[in-house]
């Protein structure tokens, strides 16, 4: 049995009649307003056993006395389908829950359309990477009809990737659609809020000292004239300052002010941050006072900041899997720093290294002794942080580089601090590897 599944699969039943169901979802999956939710009313025996009933599965139907009709019997073949043994769409089968879901492109396809139709698109996608992972359906991916059936998200994008060598040129077209369609969304949802986000960064990091009066950095002036303070005659100890030195905003200007390097690990574990990284690659590659360059690597390094105006092409320039070499990524890196004061590198890695481990640490305390700002990430995705190599993340916060796992919200914002050379806002100091105060 899968809990999450299983118990998002009970609560998406009970849905309202104005189209929200019981998590606070609507039927779409979005959010709705909690705060003016009306209270619940107690499950009443009936409705309680109900929910256990689709939770639980067939073999709970005799000890829960609950029998499925209609829309309750439809979403629980949906559920048995691919949680438990012997099960087809829109068909119930016994024993425990496991594999049950025929590798047949027909059945599955039916099946895909059962599940948006009974369950929220967050309970859909997660359906569908089970379906994939414990029924080894990525081969039925290989074929156009299959993916117009699919409900598109990073993981799919991720999945589709890993098949690229494998695809046929018939379904090329259609999966790059599919990789177009959720990018498109991913650079909606995190455009703006980086580039408004770095602007100010950029700004705010170009001290001037003859600024206007509206561009003036107060906090920065006051601390930095504390020394002419000047107390007033007959004021009682009032003073003033007198500020001999103006410290003011930089006004954003055409030439490039940072350069940026992302550096990205391509083996399979980190499908969900390649996406994420090669979005925020082309919104950086957008920003006239950024100079990006974007770095995918296995045991193998590619550069792909010539195709950085289109991210599905920086897609598909990538091959997940394989081997990891991080010093020779880094080799690469370093040997393309023109401006190191001026650089920010961000390392993408579960830290896994598969080259010579010593000479990795020596170029990143090389890189950060010149003034490079290294940015190490366990992974870029929503997802927390992944297995990951500890002893070497311990090496790495031991140079003043902590390797943590970060949220596409919070990029920009560790972006930011970087660029002014600001400590990172590490989500959660006592879990990010190196301890409190790193």
């Amino acid at each position: 049995m899968t809990a999450v599944s299983g118990t998002d699969a009970a609560d998406t039943a009970a849905t309202t009649t104005d189209g929200t169901t019981t998590d606070g979802t609507t039927t779409d999956g979005t959010a709705t307003p909690r705060a003016a939710a009306p209270a619940r009313p107690p499950l009443d025996d009936g409705e309680r056993l109900r929910r256990w009933r689709l939770v639980l599965g067939a073999d709970s139907a005799e000890s829960t006395g609950c029998t499925l009709t209609g829309r309750d019997a439809a979403m629980d073949g949906a559920l048995t389908a691919l949680y438990e043994s012997g099960g087809r769409p829109g068909g119930r089968g016994g024993g425990g829950r496991s594999a049950g879901l025929g590798a047949s492109a027909p059945s599955v396809a039916r099946w895909l359309g059962d599940i948006r139709t009974y369950f929220p698109t967050s309970v859909v996608q997660v359906m569908q990477r089970d379906a994939i992972d414990r029924l080894g359906l990525s081969a039925l991916l290989l074929e156009p009809e299959m993916l117009e059936a699919v409900e598109a998200d990073v993981h799919l994008v991720g999945t589709l990737l890993s098949l690229n060598k494998a695809m046929p040129e018939t379904t090329k077209e259609t999966a790059r659609a599919v990789v177009r369609k959720v990018v498109e969304k991913l650079e909606r949802q995190l455009s703006t809020r980086t580039r408004a986000t770095l602007t100010g960064a950029l700004d705010r990091s170009a001290k001037v000292t003859r600024p206007r009066h509206h561009d003036i950095d107060w906090d920065r002036t006051i601390r930095a004239n504390l020394k002419n303070y000047l107390t007033l005659p007959g004021e009682d100890g009032a003073g003033t300052i007198v500020p001999e030195r103006l410290i003011g905003y930089g006004r954003a200007a055409q030439s490039v002010k940072k350069d940026v390097v992302l550096c990205i690990d391509q083996s399979g574990s980190m499908a969900a941050s390649v996406v994420y990284a090669s979005v925020f690659g082309a919104v950086l590659a957008s920003m006239r006072s950024l100079q990006t360059r974007l770095v995918v690597f296995d045991t193998a390094v590619v550069d792909l900041t010539d195709q950085l105006d289109d991210p599905v092409d920086v897609l598909f320039g990538t091959q997940l899997g394989g081997g990891t070499d991080i010093n020779r990524a880094l080799a690469y890196c370093q040997s393309r720093i023109t401006r190191p004061a001026d650089t920010v590198v961000v390392l993408i890695s579960d830290l896994y290294e598969g080259g010579i481990r010593n000479e990795m640490l020596k170029r990143v305390a090389a890189m950060k002794a010149s003034g490079v700002q290294f940015v190490t990430l366990l992974a870029l995705s929503d997802e927390g942080a992944p297995a990951y190599d500890r002893d070497h993340a311990a090496a790495l916060s031991a140079l003043g580089a902590p390797a943590f796992a970060c949220t596409p919200d919070l990029f920009p914002d560790v972006m930011a601090a970087a660029i002014e050379k600001r400590p990172l806002p590490i989500p959660d100091k006592e879990t990010a590897h190196g301890g409190p105060g790193h």
